[in-house]
Order: C-alpha cells, then structure tokens, then sequence
C-alpha cells in the first residue's frame, strides 16, 4: 500500500482543522506541483554574532517594547519580479525564546515583513527564522531601513557589535546589530560570496556611514554586482575563541558560513589576530593548519576557497619585528603553496614600497593596522 503524501494528509476534514488551528488558510500546492520557480536565494547583507559581554549593557539585558531600526547597503539589489527579498534572525548565544514583531522594511515606503503570514515569531534559544518574502524594489547598492519590534523582556540576545553604520534603540542611536544576521535576495544568477574576516573586512580603519568598507567597495566595481556576506568581526582569529572577539573562524565556520543560501565562494581574511594579540601565535605551522582545515571543509560543501595574505601592521601598539617575521612566513608559504584555490594578495596591495613591514602612507588610518578607505579600495581591486 502507497504512504499518504503529506499533501493527502493534509486535504478535507484535515485540512481544515489544521487551518483553523493556525488561524489561516493552507496553501492548496506547492511550488513543486504548480511549476512556480523557487527563488535562488544569495544574501546581499549580513553580519556576524557574537555573545554579549558585561560591557555591552543593551544586549546582556536585553529590550523590552523596544524598536530596532538599522539601515543597511544591499550589495545585491532586489526585485518583485525575481522574489523580493527576505530576512533572518538568529540568536545562537541566547537561552530563552524572544517573540520579534512587528518587523518593516522600505526606505521611503515600509512593508510589513510576515513570518509565514503572522506579524509575529519566536526565535527559539540558539535557532535562526526565516521571513516570508517581500515584494519590494532595492537597487544594487541600495540602501534598506529594518525596524525591528521587541515586545519582551528578551534577556541577554546574540548581537554584533560595530557595524560601522548608525542604528537606533528607540530614538537613540547605535553602531550595533540585534538579533538580525542577514538580508536575502531573490537573484537568479547573481554570485555570492561570503568574507570570513576580521575588524578589516569589518570596517574598522573606514568611516561610520560612508559604506566604505573593502567588500562594498569590491562589489561597486561591477555593474551586475555580486551579492556579499560581511562576516568580519573586530579582533577575530582563525584558531582562538575569545568572550570579546567572538568563536574563531574555525568554531563559527558552520553557524556563518554553511548557514548562507547558494553560497558559491569563500574568501578566508584572517591571522593577524593570531599574531599580535595576547596570546601571541608564534608557530606559523598552526595558522597555516587552521587556514588548511577552513579548505577542506569548505571544499566538502563545493565551495571556492579564496584565501589572504597578512598585510603589514608596523606602527601598531604589539608590533614587534619577531611578530613581523611570522606574518612573513604565513604570506611566504600561501604564496608558495597553493593552499587556498585563489590568493588575495593583500600585503601587496598595501605595504609601502619603502618600508614593506608598514602600510603606504596613504592607506594608513593612523593606527598601523588598519587601512583607511583608499587602503580598502586597494584591496577591492586586488580580488
């Protein structure tokens, strides 16, 4: 005898009741059944969690009838006609359900964002949820205001810390991003890629607001631009997890990376944290085992592996030239040895010609480390 399809299950009496239960009506097919197209989902905005801190006040306590606002850069535009665009929200550092709504999106006209139909959701402790989509118009580039209603109490929710672009908490302003990890859109053929990177590819050295950072400035570089996941977070490592830095690229590879839809490349920007931050990596050996473990297990999900080069930091406050040496052997065996499919020659691009343990002056932010927003074009145009 054939096993019911879920769909037969789910006809007459049955059908009914389920639709009563939920206060809305079942779908009557699937896209399957209709020949409809499912959407090729690539993310055009995201951010990387970390866990709260005692020095972070707003999300080790959490909101209560609060609203979040964030405006975001789409790397990818959106389009009603393609599938809209759609939102996640995470919270893998958190302990107790939050109920998140009403959620709108728009810049000069908002739209509700419904979680299968409902105004409402609960985001269960350490889960993700998906909006329904959204049909709404988002150019390449464009700019995308989320306000994000928190009926609470949340308690401690998982966040980023610096997004380097101004938010609100009620009426007053921020830097950081709650709960909200991604911005999807519907964009058939559109490349995706993913940066698993540092306070670099954060945006640190960048200003607040001017949209600066490497990875936008790589995808304003094409005219179909590609759609890119920002996965840096300030003082982050390939090997070591830390309370303040977040989980090491190693330990937040699934959650970050494997997380995103239709992912085609990987971009790996991470070591110098490894060398200059206390405890110091000496064993260049173990930053390179790390780099060739990302590889694998990104090639085990068909993924292109394109990996970085250290750039210079001599200027910086834990510079030392025996620290310096290190960075130089990293950069000397990914040039070497082909571990990664593609190199991003980032010491290249930006050390100075005179004094290649230091950034050019040009790209220099003023700290030593971190390259400035001519610094970040450099290595936009060196991918």
């Amino acid at each position: 005898m054939a096993t019911p399809s879920r769909r037969t299950l789910l006809t007459g009496t049955a059908a009914t009741a389920v639709a009563t239960l939920l206060g809305r009506t079942v779908r009557d097919s699937s896209p399957a059944e209709t020949g409809e197209a499912r959407p090729h989902w690539v993310t055009s905005w995201a951010t990387a969690q970390t866990a709260p801190t005692p020095t972070d006040p707003d999300a080790s306590t959490g909101f209560t009838k609060t609203t979040l606002r964030n405006t975001l850069r789409l790397s990818a535009g959106a389009a009603p006609h393609t599938g809209g665009l759609r939102l996640r929200f995470a919270n893998p550092f958190g302990t107790t359900p939050i109920v998140i709504g009403p959620v709108s999106v728009g810049l000069t006209e908002e739209r509700p964002v419904l979680f299968d139909g409902e105004q409402e959701v609960v985001l269960a402790a350490g889960a993700t949820v998906v909006s329904d989509p959204v049909s709404l118009v988002v150019p390449d580039g464009g700019d995308l205001v989320v306000s994000t209603y928190l009926p609470g109490p949340t308690g401690p929710l998982s966040f980023h810390r610096n997004v380097h672009a101004t938010g609100y908490v009620g009426d007053r302003p921020t830097n950081s991003v709650f709960l909200l990890t991604g911005v999807d859109v519907a964009a058939n053929g559109r490349s995706a890629l993913a940066v698993l990177g540092d306070s670099i590819t954060e945006g640190v050295g960048t200003p607040d607001n001017a949209n600066l950072r490497w990875p936008d400035q790589y995808a304003a570089r094409f005219r179909r631009r590609p759609a890119i996941a920002n996965l840096g977070i300030s003082g982050n490592r390939v090997l070591l997890d830390d309370a303040r830095f977040g989980p090491s690229g190693q330990s937040r590879f699934d959650r970050d990376v494997l997380g995103l839809p239709t992912l085609q490349t990987l971009i790996v920007f991470l070591g110098i944290n490894d060398i200059q931050q206390p405890p110091n990596q000496t064993d260049p050996g173990r930053i390179l085992q790390g780099y060739e473990q990302l590889v694998r297990r990104a090639h085990d999900h068909e993924l292109e592996v394109v990996g970085a080069t250290i750039g210079p930091f001599k200027g910086w406050t834990r510079y030392t030239p025996e620290l310096d040496q290190i960075r130089g052997t990293v950069n000397a065996v990914l040039r070497e040895a082909r571990l990664f499919d593609r190199l991003l020659d980032v010491d290249a691009a930006l050390r100075d010609p005179a004094d290649p343990a230091q950034l050019r002056p040009t790209f220099n932010s003023g700290d030593g480390l971190h390259p400035n927003a001519s610094g970040a074009k450099a290595i936009a145009l060196a991918l």
